[in-house]
């Protein structure tokens, strides 16, 4: 719920406006309801029978060599999702989910290799700040996860209303207070929903995820590429600038002879010409049920200087977990199959 909506729901209940504040800070913070301790007892007993708060918990918890952390969430109604904690110089970054598999099947990612089983609600795309801001020894005051990124399993856009409602939660000042410049949201490019963000109330940082710089190989790895052309992705990333003044940044994950060759760079670098964009270029996490294999470091480094050449704005993702089941849906996917087998 939002704080307008709990201010109304405890309103007709017979409680004072201020008890709204006092509970969605303590949901926020990480609380149960048992544990906020400046409520009445009789609300607390309503709020347990009629309302639910325990919407996910953390069961695993993988941790790379470099320091990053993968974290597997159990919700209450038993599937499970993922999330990845990075650190860096600025502060934690958390990349969270937003359904339960994934529907846009995207041939190099393990998240919608079984399909789209459902969406996540706001508050479950919530809960997974809430938790891990608590894990890490945060507060409202003092807030631990820094930035967040939707680019976590599923398609973000394809849960809109519900990533909207999330949006309006986490950047809600009574609670977590996210400024819109820290958070990112990762499409691979639904091109309504992308014109539709730019024109509502949000202001916050778009990410394509093009990996190919024409439509033939996009099509090849990506089957979003078969209802919107790179023509149409690109209008509307220019469109989503023009609305916002955001910086769009450009996601291309490197894979070997399919993406990768000096050519492409060069079609990526006429592809974005005119853009106020980075393109971030990202080197496989190899899925063990597909046949994509990672770029040697040369070509990674050849493609890197070509866009560099061509004046591009360019950056070379620092590859984290890659000892962790680092792609998304890995980890989940794992566990599924173990609970299978012992069965």
């Amino acid at each position: 719920m939002s704080f307008e909506e709990l201010k109304e729901i405890l309103s007709g209940i017979g409680q004072p406006k201020y008890r709204a504040e006092q509970v969605f800070s303590a949901l926020q913070s990480g609380k149960r309801v048992d544990e906020i301790s400046n409520i009445p007892n009789d609300l607390k007993v309503h709020l347990k029978e009629n309302y639910e708060s325990n919407i996910l918990e953390i069961v695993k918890t993988q941790t790379s060599s470099d320091g990053t952390k993968k974290f597997l969430y159990k919700l209450c109604d038993g599937n499970l999702i993922e999330g990845v904690l990075m650190e860096y110089k600025f502060g934690y970054t958390l990349c969270v989910s937003t359904q339960v598999g994934c529907r846009m099947h995207c041939a190099f990612c393990a998240s919608g290799i079984d399909g789209l089983v459902r969406n996540l609600s706001s508050g479950e795309i919530l809960s997974q700040v809430v938790f891990v801001n608590k894990l890490l020894g945060g507060d409202l005051k003092e807030r631990k996860v820094t930035n967040i990124v939707l680019m976590g399993s599923g398609e973000p856009l394809d849960n809109y209303d519900n990533v909207c409602k999330f949006l309006e939660l986490a950047t809600d000042k009574h609670g977590l207070n996210f400024s819109e410049r820290n958070i990112s949201l990762s499409t691979c490019g639904l091109v309504p929903k992308i014109r539709e963000l730019a024109d509502s109330k949000f202001n916050i940082n778009i990410c394509l995820s093009l990996h190919a710089p024409n439509d033939n190989i996009r099509r090849q790895i990506m089957p979003i590429a078969q209802g919107f052309s790179v023509k149409e992705l690109m209008e509307a990333m220019r469109y989503y600038f023009e609305k916002t003044n955001r910086r769009i940044l450009i996601e291309y994950i490197l894979i070997d002879n399919v993406n990768s060759s000096v050519k492409e760079a060069r079609e990526l670098a006429r592809l974005t010409k005119g853009l106020n964009c980075i393109v971030n270029l990202i080197n496989l996490n190899e899925v063990k049920e597909n046949n994509f294999k990672r770029c040697s470091p040369e070509v990674s480094q050849a493609f890197f200087d070509e866009l560099k050449h061509e004046k591009v704005n360019v950056t070379m993702r620092r590859s984290l977990g890659h000892d962790i089941d680092g792609a998304c849906g890995q980890l989940r996917r794992k566990v599924i199959k173990q609970e299978k087998e012992r069965k």
